[in-house]
């Protein structure tokens, strides 16, 4: 999450993983391009080393197509309405990630829930 701009550096505070809370501050660092180029002069900028991304909900995504897609499900879906539309949103099955959070609760047949293996989940 992005707290404040600077000139030379982004303070941002990470939002999930082992470094929950930490604060961190993302410096410009200089780019160059291939040594291929057959110019004078070398090429040198600046920039932040992010990437634009942004995040909708299941109910907002419905109706679009986008090329890479992760779903986060922290809980257990609402119906597999929305489930089948958040699956449904991505272009093919290679660039659609799944983010599944395992319940620890016991189910009927009175097996552990915890040691579900959720296929395909690269994260």
């Amino acid at each position: 999450m992005i707290r404040a701009f600077q000139n030379y550096s982004i303070s941002a505070e990470i939002v999930g993983g082992a470094h929950a809370g930490k604060r961190v501050f993302i410096p410009r660092i200089p780019l160059h391009p291939s040594e291929d180029l057959q110019l004078p002069f070398k090429f040198k900028r600046k920039q932040f080393p992010i990437r634009l991304s942004f995040a909708m909900t299941i109910n907002k995504a419905q109706g679009q197509t986008i090329p890479n897609v992760a779903i986060y499900l922290p809980e257990p879906v609402f119906s597999h309405g929305q489930l089948y539309v958040a699956l449904s949103r991505g272009v093919s099955r290679g660039t659609t990630r799944i983010l599944a959070k395992p319940r620890i609760d016991i189910d009927p047949t009175g097996k552990s829930t915890k040691n579900i293996v959720y296929r395909d989940v690269l994260f």
